[in-house]
């Protein structure tokens, strides 16, 4: 599933790639705004959803860049239509670089709502409004979608940005895979708990689809990092035992006599 995306461009040296769904995404909501407005509902929701993702994209990237500072290698963004992905070669298990990283995300989508508020701020609270579909709608709603953003990622639900932080804080104290456990456990009450209120309270599925991908992908990730530290310890007793089998004495081994030497004598 995650083969299926279109490399857009390198920004940072980052391939930013596009999923195939995505399109699906767009075309569901001009689809949306077509029914509601004609074709200028549809170019904005259209143009609404592409900046939103630009919102996303700079995420990522305060992710990546706080993490390429700590010679970390990002290969790829990756953008879904449930949000995007940075795609690490590895993650730093000091807990002070796995905060920063993780807190880099959600810092830009607050500086973005802080930016944006100052011009939306008047006419957000003003008794005129404003009309659906302009330009002050659109910046309103991407103050908002900011805002929510950068709050929903902090939620303690592993593997997200505030499970992370989670983590990272509990790694202060606990190993990392016992600050991962605790992360992880977390993550998976919150998460079936908030499935459940999206599905059955809100009828919300497509959070409630969320929460459950959540769910089952911060599963994995502990699960992977548990074989992760079985085959480490593995290779580490194996390197201990071969070191320990090098350094024993070496006991020569006894050579048997040699032969009696017969002299013969001249008469």
């Amino acid at each position: 599933m995650l083969g299926w995306s279109i490399n857009l461009f390198r920004i940072f040296g980052i391939q930013l790639a596009l999923h195939a769904s995505f399109l699906l995404l767009l075309a569901y909501f001009g689809y949306r705004g077509w029914e509601e407005a004609g074709w200028l509902g549809a170019g904005w929701r259209v143009l609404l959803i592409i900046l939103f993702f630009v919102c996303v994209v700079l995420h990522e990237l305060g992710h990546s860049l706080t993490a390429m500072r700590y010679g970390v290698r990002v290969p790829r963004i990756l953008l879904m239509p449930i949000g995007g992905m940075a795609e690490f070669d590895r993650l730093p298990r000091q807990p002070s670089a796995e905060l920063l990283i993780t807190a880099a995300g959600p810092a830009v989508n607050f500086v973005i709502a802080a930016v944006l508020t100052p011009i939306v701020w008047r006419t957000f609270w003003s008794e005129q409004g404003f009309a659906a579909y302009s330009v002050m709608d659109l910046l309103i709603k991407l103050t908002l979608a900011n805002l929510v953003m950068g709050i929903f990622n902090l939620l303690p639900v592993f593997p997200m940005d505030g499970g992370r932080i989670l983590r990272a804080l509990l790694a202060i104290k606990l190993s990392y895979l016992r600050a991962t456990y605790w992360a992880s456990l977390t993550g998976k009450i919150l998460s079936a708990t908030l499935a459940g209120i999206a599905a059955f309270y809100y009828e919300n599925y497509l959070l409630a689809v969320l929460f459950g991908f959540i769910y089952f992908a911060g599963n994995a990730e502990y699960r992977q990092l548990v074989i992760r530290e079985q085959q480490a310890a593995y290779w580490a007793e194996w390197m201990r035992r071969s070191a320990a089998e090098e350094a024993k004495p070496v006991t020569p081994i006894d050579e048997p006599p040699l032969p009696p030497q017969i002299f013969h004598g001249r008469n």
